[in-house]
């Protein structure tokens, strides 16, 4: 009997051009499970944003993947994208390499987010403050 593969959801900020490449391109090994992706500004009603909430995980604070139950935000998120992430493709591939470090994703995870800040700014999106709705 084949076993049941996991679902594994990627929440983003789908009016941020970063988090959308990543939403985009990332893809999980075969063996892992199925990757489902959640825009958290047009999604709302989604059962994944409920548990988020639930959660008062702030999405404004950084994206998260809910795989085997747990909900994983930010930096653990990033290393968990390097540790069940595709190896067939130059950004998973990249992704892996980078990520796998956590004194990297530690450095690098600020940066990435306050590059999110300024694309939404910039795009005139503000924030979305999951937790005020």
């Amino acid at each position: 009997m084949k076993p049941t593969l996991e679902e594994i959801w990627f929440v983003y900020d789908g009016e941020c051009p970063i988090c959308q490449m990543g939403a985009t391109l990332f893809k999980v090994r075969d063996a892992v499970g199925m990757l489902n992706t959640v825009d958290a500004r047009t999604e709302l009603n989604h059962p994944v944003l409920q548990e988020i909430n639930a959660a008062k995980l702030n999405l404004d604070e950084g994206m998260v993947i809910k795989y085997k139950g747990r909900l994983h935000q930010g930096e653990q998120a990033l290393s968990l994208m390097a540790e069940i992430g595709a190896k067939g493709d130059v950004f998973n591939g990249l992704n892996r390499r980078l990520f796998r470090n956590s004194a990297l994703v530690k450095l690098s995870y600020p940066i990435m987010r306050l590059g999110r800040d300024i694309a939404i700014t910039l795009k005139g999106a503000g924030k979305i403050n999951n937790l005020a709705k």
